[in-house]
């Protein structure tokens, strides 16, 4: 058999339920039954949920059809065709999502995903997408798209080689998962509760409560210059060996998103370059929710561009002598203390924007340097073994989407021998 025997069929004939929840809004609440959102399905996964529906509502809610494990979710607008896997949970399918099954014996759901997620597919929805403001599919226009559909066999043989490299790249974001949620537990535990080693001495009284008495009451300027980012205009975004690093490069509740790169050809300072290891937060906010604004990110620099350079929505911060590292500032940054003090000096309405000039009288207990040294030592292990999990991803997320197109166009072999 070669690729020329390879059928070509419309969406709708191989699909055995095509579920379209568009047009019906939820009643949520703050928990219940998972409800999959299109701001969850990124980049072939679906992220974890964060918004639900009442159990009560679920038989009502869902009778246009009952989502299943292997279920492939796509996106119809904001952003249009990104796609994810259900997995076995008992889930409801929010607004702007299609879910599909394809035909037993016909068609592989996790084949469906890789092909959705390609060129041949993406670039078919892209022409038929409609709108001005938000472009869209339309179901009728979804049914038509062509898909690419070889023997069951070696539908199953792409998938079991993409999902192979898929599986791996989500066993490294577990790891780091658990790499940070130890960090996160060894500094509550030796500066929130006080319970670390060798503690000697008694607690004193401060104007933040109980603290060892080696340790002092200070302020943020005290420990860290205070860097703000360069102004740039749109032409000044060029194909570069620089980058501008972005507010769209922390996630939502901090940590740091390798995809809120903006390529750069402006001027610049040096003393608003980053390199990997700085600490950055975001000084504006155009979250419904405030999620991003005064949220801190350890920076990264996954494709290793010649010079990352912080935007003017990006507060660098600089550790002095007191402050061993960035790594350690960045989990004082973490505490919820510090995301409502930003909350508190921002003005604004449907843009928040944090007050430069309050940023640096943030009051925060100040450990003793011996303390902070002993977790720096750990937090930099942690850390340098995140950012080479990461490093692993972006090559293996490389090696997939290479390999994606030469599978689903039979370029690569997988039916003699």
């Amino acid at each position: 058999m070669n690729i020329e025997e390879w059928k070509h069929l419309p969406l709708e004939d191989c699909m055995e339920a095509i579920i379209d929840y568009r047009g019906k809004t939820p009643r949520k609440s703050s928990f219940g039954i998972p409800l999959i959102t299109a701001k969850i399905v990124k980049g072939g996964r679906i992220l974890e949920p964060t918004e639900f529906i009442p159990f009560e509502d679920y038989d009502e809610r869902m009778q246009r059809g009952i989502p299943k494990s292997g279920d492939v979710v796509i996106t119809t607008e904001g952003p249009l065709g990104e796609v994810g896997q259900l997995d076995d949970r008992k889930l409801s399918i929010g607004q702007r999502l299609i879910a599909l099954r394809g035909k037993k014996g016909l068609l592989d759901n996790t084949y469906l995903k890789f092909l959705l997620m390609s060129d041949y597919v993406q670039n078919q929805l892209l022409a038929r997408q409609t709108g001005t403001t938000v472009s869209g599919i339309k179901q009728a226009e979804l049914r038509k798209i062509d898909l690419l559909i070889p023997p069951i066999t070696i539908q199953h043989r792409i998938a079991e080689i993409l999902s192979a490299l898929d599986d791996k790249i989500e066993l490294n974001r577990q790891v780091n998962a658990t790499l940070e949620a130890t960090v996160q537990a060894i500094f509550k535990e030796w500066f929130v509760d006080f319970n670390f080693p060798s503690m000697t001495g008694k607690l004193i009284e401060s104007e933040l409560g109980m603290i060892p008495e080696e340790w002092r009451v200070g302020k943020l300027g005290e420990v860290c210059e205070l860097i703000k980012g360069v102004s740039y205009s749109s032409d000044e975004l060029q194909p570069s060996n620089k980058a501008l690093v972005t507010l769209k490069s922390i996630n939502r509740q901090g940590g740091f998103n390798s995809s809120g790169f903006k390529e750069y050809n402006g001027k610049y300072k040096s003393s608003q370059c980053l390199i990997e290891g700085d600490l950055i937060f975001a000084q504006t906010d155009i979250t419904q929710n405030a999620d991003v604004i005064g949220s801190p990110a350890i920076v990264e620099n996954p494709f290793d561009y010649e010079k990352l350079i912080a935007s003017l929505d990006i507060v660098k911060c600089k550790p002095t002598n007191e402050m061993p590292s960035s790594r350690t500032l960045y989990y004082f940054l973490q505490r919820k203390e510090f995301k409502d003090y930003c909350l508190s000096q921002t003005n604004g309405s449907t843009v928040l924007h944090l007050r430069s000039s309050e940023i640096p009288n943030y009051s925060m207990i100040i450990p003793c340097r011996r303390m902070l040294i002993k977790f720096d030592s750990l937090a930099t292990t942690f850390t340098q073994n995140i950012f080479d999990n990461n490093r692993q991803n972006r090559i293996l997320s490389e090696l997939r989407d290479t390999l994606l197109p030469k599978l689903m166009c039979g370029e690569i072999n997988l039916w003699n021998g």
